[in-house]
């Protein structure tokens, strides 16, 4: 049985290109918000879904409340290399071009090549769905930011490569789904991804992470998250370097578990190779 991966956005996407290079055979299917893609792998133990979690130029996609509210099981992640590229009709020059599409992220990401050339940017929900909306519109004077991929899927021309502020660009996707994997604690690196909601009392968050500092477990993301409808309480999403059996992170773990109301494992998982480099 083929498995299946959701994706937010159209064919073409960051996160398309992210899932081919996962799970090549996989079959890929497309949703319209980062809710539906919940949605689905929270009904359907057998599929996964994709999603970007942050940028290393830009920063969090914004999909965290996604993740405290659905509580799925992360598997992996991917490091997707991000090459922005600028699409035009076939035979289009650079000259040509007033209007540039794209999402936010990716015009931020490539603002100095905009300016440069004296672009009007607008902003749209996906990079993907920029590039098929140039593809349908005769206006050559209208150009998109997305993926070569994109490029392919819509019949467009790569007018400029690489256009990106800054090289080296990377977005982190996560991997995940309904059911629970753990892998086994071996000679690897490992990522514990966890959230958490402290108790009400002073200096809660500090007296926490004490044992992570005691016990020498460093810490990769701490991210605070308003509980729902009030900005007295908050979640917190971390995750830190190294496998839940290890036992200096079991210790860190009860450590914090005694200052928490809530706390809950997302994921083990090894961590991308990217992480060395």
């Amino acid at each position: 049985m083929m498995s299946k991966i959701y994706f937010q956005g159209t064919f073409g996407a960051y996160s398309h290109l992210a899932a081919l290079s996962i799970e090549p055979k996989a079959e890929i299917i497309p949703c319209k918000t980062f809710d539906e893609c919940f949605l689905k792998a929270a009904k359907d133990s057998t599929s996964k879904i994709i999603i970007p979690e942050s940028n290393r130029i830009t920063g969090n996609i914004g999909i965290e409340y996604l993740i405290f509210q659905y509580r799925l099981n992360i598997y992996a992640e991917y490091f997707q290399k991000i090459e922005h590229n600028l699409l035009a009709h076939p035979g289009v020059k650079l000259s040509e071009i007033k209007d540039i599409y794209s999402h936010g992220q990716a015009l931020s990401q490539c603002s100095k090549f905009i300016k440069s050339n004296n672009f009007v940017e607008h902003v749209r929900a996906d990079t993907a769905g920029s590039a098929e909306m140039v593809s349908s519109n005769p206006d050559r004077t209208k150009a998109a930011i997305a993926s070569s991929l994109s490029a392919k899927t819509y019949n467009l021309e790569i007018i400029e490569k690489n256009i990106e502020n800054e090289k080296g660009n990377l977005t982190r996707f996560l991997i995940m789904g309904k059911d629970i994997y753990q892998p086994e604690f071996a000679n690897k690196n490992y990522i514990t991804s966890f959230l958490f909601k402290l108790k009400s009392k002073p200096a809660a968050l500090y007296q926490s992470l004490g044992g992570f500092a005691i016990n020498g477990v460093n810490l990769t993301k701490l991210q605070s998250y308003p509980e729902k409808n009030t900005f007295d309480s908050f979640f917190f999403l971390c995750d830190l370097d190294g496998h839940i059996e290890d036992p200096k992170v079991q210790k860190s773990l009860e450590e914090l578990g005694l200052h928490c109301q809530d706390f809950h494992v997302l994921g083990v998982f090894e961590a991308d190779k990217q992480r060395e480099k």
